[in-house]
């Protein structure tokens, strides 16, 4: 099994998701000895998409300058490790009713054209199938699933469109309101969580 464990919160210690991630992490590989982990903290910066990699990963040139051959290693580093992974382990923070925008900017990374979806009579098809990913959610304020929760339904659908449509969620949420009770709720998503 290869696991990525992907972490994004900005809290640093602090942080609920990034604990959540590694008793996950810890969960998978107790259970699977010989598993490999690749990790990736995305609080260390993941470029946003622009003109400059529309330019470079997008219309995909033959003779690359040396800063669009940057910026394909990078968006290609980032889609190798899913593509390699079997299960994939993201903490997803919530800031402001939504994910946090280093985790966007990685999906739209990853979100490449031919790639890791393509577009088919029938519609576009996902060309990342047969993952598994588990989604470490935390929150202050936002309950997960309700009319606030602008992030679950869209990193599900978002995987999904790639072909990962094997997404559980451990939510440790409405932290501000009841600490121990989020944390609780937490903890038995991930006793009950398949390793």
């Amino acid at each position: 099994m290869n696991i990525l464990h992907i972490d994004s919160a900005i809290t640093g210690e602090a942080s609920v998701s990034r604990k959540l991630t590694a008793d996950i992490v810890a969960k998978l590989t107790a259970a699977n000895p010989d598993a490999t982990v690749t990790y990736r903290d995305l609080n260390q910066g993941v470029p946003a998409i622009d003109t400059d990699w529309f330019k470079a990963v997008r219309l995909a040139p033959t003779d690359p300058t040396p800063e669009q051959q940057k910026l394909i290693e990078i968006s290609d580093a980032y889609l190798a490790e899913v593509q390699a992974a079997d299960v994939l382990v993201i903490g997803m923070p919530i800031y402001n009713f939504t994910l946090t925008a280093q985790l966007k900017n990685w999906l739209d990374q990853i979100a490449r054209a031919g790639k890791s979806f393509r577009y088919t009579e029938a519609g576009p098809e996902g060309l990342l199938k047969g993952k598994r990913a588990i989604i470490a959610y935390s929150a202050a304020g936002t309950p997960m699933g309700s009319e606030m929760d602008h992030a679950s339904d869209y990193i599900r659908f978002m995987l999904g469109f790639l072909g990962i449509t094997d997404v559980d969620f451990v939510a440790a949420d409405r932290l501000a309101m009841d600490r121990e009770a989020g944390l609780a709720r937490a903890q038995d998503a991930l006793e009950k969580l398949a390793a």
